[in-house]
């Protein structure tokens, strides 16, 4: 089966609603997955959203679910050590603008590539001069019973070099797999996204065999 592949971007707030639209075939430059996404994340935000195919093959969609934003993970506020995140006590929040996705179908598998774009703005306390910024991808199957497919954490870093104090920030998951969903299931799945403190926790260490 020859690999193909769909690259789509909507505004954080329509990705939210998981609004439908109907999008125009455009042809694929030699730029890498990384630079294609912050191409789309620099255009005007009120342009529609284009669909990029990969040329090789019939121009067929393969079903690349919508992207969402996780029901209170859409903003991540840091507060001065013993304070709580509100106020003047807050040092910096982070939110999320915009998102694209992409879909890689190799044989039963679908590799899924999230671009997600945002940006971090300095609170009355101040912010660092180096940000780390904790996010998380999920596939998940909607439904009466939700069910995650599968997830990972991800992280990327800021430099608060604004004299304004507010600096945008991009960070493409690349590489979440998961099955390929059945006709039927296809049109419940997710992506879900959101800021999660969790994921800049030391990972734990694997315990050594005796």
């Amino acid at each position: 089966m020859g690999e193909k592949r769909i690259i789509r971007f909507v505004p954080a707030a329509v990705a939210v609603l998981a609004i439908g639209y109907a999008a125009s075939i455009a042809p694929v430059s030699s730029q890498s997955l990384t630079d294609r996404f912050k191409s789309l994340f620099g255009g005007r935000s009120d342009a529609p959203p284009p669909t990029i195919v990969e040329p090789g093959g019939p121009a067929a969609e393969i079903d690349c679910p919508p992207v969402a934003i996780r029901a209170g993970a859409s903003t991540y506020a840091v507060a001065a050590p013993g304070k709580q995140a509100v106020g003047n006590d807050v040092r910096f929040q982070a939110t999320i603008t915009k998102t694209a996705r992409e879909c890689v179908q190799n044989g039963a598998e679908i590799t899924a590539h999230i671009g997600i774009q945002g940006r971090v703005i300095a609170g009355p306390s101040g912010a660092p001069p180096s940000i780390e910024i904790p996010m998380r991808v999920a596939v998940v199957q909607g439904g009466v019973g939700e069910k995650v497919i599968a997830t990972k954490a991800y992280r990327t870093t800021v430099t608060m070099t604004s004299e304004e104090g507010s600096e945008p920030f991009t960070l493409v998951a690349d590489d979440l797999v998961y099955p390929l969903p059945s006709a039927n299931d296809a049109d419940k799945y997710i992506f879900y996204i959101g800021f999660d403190p969790q994921a800049l926790a030391p990972e734990p260490k694997a315990r050594k065999r005796k």
